[in-house]
């Protein structure tokens, strides 16, 4: 039996959902700079939690924690929210960036994330990893709107309860593509 396991859908989004919870109510009922700190400590655990579950920490998620580890210990060292605000847009960016970049070297990094997921054929990958790519630059500007125009509150609550939804959706939308472009897998079909 291998020491790799996965995490079940409903424990992963409490995983990755959580501290963006935590900080919610940690703002709602201490400030941003008590949210900051609350989010933190609750990344760091979600992070422990996924490795003692699975023994493997995704990339993405590495990245994410390292970016809101850093922005948030900047946040709280000089007293400015301005850095846990912009860290969204530094990670989207950095995403659509990376997944770009994927695409240029003719290599779609999103295959390497989803195929345990997907089977694609080439063009797919191609396509998919273009969209998602267009979905976080979007993100990353929407990011930028909202904080740059609208209240702490405002921004935290947009960051909690908004950015998930329209990553569903968005995902959800991409079914048609998924279809089009899936091939056919003799032993992906339930036993």
């Amino acid at each position: 039996m291998s020491d790799t396991r996965n995490l079940s859908p409903g424990l992963k989004l409490a995983l990755d959902f959580g501290p963006l919870l935590v900080f919610f109510l940690g703002n709602a009922r201490a400030g941003i700079y008590a949210g900051t700190g609350l989010f933190m400590a609750a990344v760091l655990i979600a992070l422990a939690v996924s490795y003692h579950l699975t023994r493997r920490l995704p990339v993405m998620t590495v990245v994410s924690a390292a970016v809101v580890l850093v922005f948030g210990a900047l946040t709280l060292w000089l007293r400015d929210e301005t850095f846990i605000k912009v860290k969204p847009t530094i990670i989207y960016g950095l995403f659509g960036t990376v997944l770009l970049a994927g695409l240029l070297m003719r290599r779609p990094l999103l295959a390497m994330v989803l195929d345990a997921v997907f089977d694609l054929d080439e063009d797919g990958w191609r396509k998919l990893t273009l969209r998602w790519a267009l979905f976080f630059f979007a993100l990353a500007a929407l990011n930028e709107f909202v904080w740059r125009t609208q209240s702490t509150d405002v921004w935290v609550s947009f960051k909690t309860f908004a950015v998930l939804p329209l990553t569903f959706v968005f995902a959800a939308l991409q079914y048609p593509l998924l279809q089009r472009h899936a091939r056919t897998r003799e032993s992906s079909l339930p036993e």
